[in-house]
């Protein structure tokens, strides 16, 4: 078939990027690990070609940074970084949510909202067993689909890469965390009850806890290395 080879190419591609993203969230490649477009073709056993375009694709999702001679390196973000990744998400949720109560999901949204309530048990089952893992990829759907019924993929795509840069700063903090499930925000299906019931206050409470829980735990990792 004409373009085979290109699609193949692609396949791997992402499925290369999608097992590297997967490995920084879950703390396997932690933040400063450096490694080369060869290492990564030899462990996957694959052309080093579609393993250079997936470490290009998480460079320009922010995971990754390009070292020069020297390869890649999974990114180091600063307590800074991640207050800076709050306030942008909280732009874009609040956004999101004002929408939501005062317009509606998008048409055709009750099929989706059906998952969104999967995701939203899911996560917070996990977030409350301290489940880490678990809860890194069903939180990571539930905003995504969440951010879905608005019908704007742009917004919910920006929302996504925000929330994946958000586990890569916390998951090694949190991987040494002694009180791991009070570090762990457990407001999903709270919160998509509110919304359903267009409770624009009820919100607004939400989104303001679930935002200022962040921050709070950043400001105990700031005075911890003080």
């Amino acid at each position: 078939m004409p373009g085979s080879g290109a699609v193949t190419r692609n396949t791997l591609r992402q499925q290369i990027a999608d097992a590297l993203r997967e490995e920084v969230l879950a703390g396997r490649l932690p933040p400063g690990k450096e490694f080369t477009v060869k290492q990564i073709a030899e462990q996957y056993e694959v052309s080093a070609t579609p393993v250079r375009e997936a470490l290009v694709d998480l460079s320009a999702q922010g995971l990754l940074e390009s070292v020069q001679h020297r390869g890649f390196r999974v990114k180091v973000f600063s307590v800074d970084d991640f207050r800076g990744m709050i306030e942008a998400r909280t732009l874009v949720v609040d956004g999101i949510f004002r929408r939501l109560v005062e317009r509606g999901t998008a048409p055709g949204a009750g099929e989706q909202l059906v998952s969104v309530r999967r995701r939203a048990e899911e996560a917070q089952r996990a977030a409350e067993s301290g489940s880490l893992e678990v809860l890194i990829g069903y939180d990571l759907r539930f905003w995504r689909e969440l951010g879905g019924l608005v019908g704007n993929a742009y917004i919910s795509e920006f929302l996504h890469r925000l929330r994946i840069q958000c586990w890569v700063f916390a998951v090694p903090y949190l991987k040494t965390e002694p009180q791991l499930r009070s570090a762990l925000w457990c407001g999903h299906t709270e919160l998509l009850d509110a919304v359903t019931r267009a409770d624009a206050d009820e919100v607004r409470r939400l989104v303001h806890a679930y935002n200022q829980h962040g921050l709070d735990w950043a400001a105990d990792l700031q005075a911890a290395g003080e």
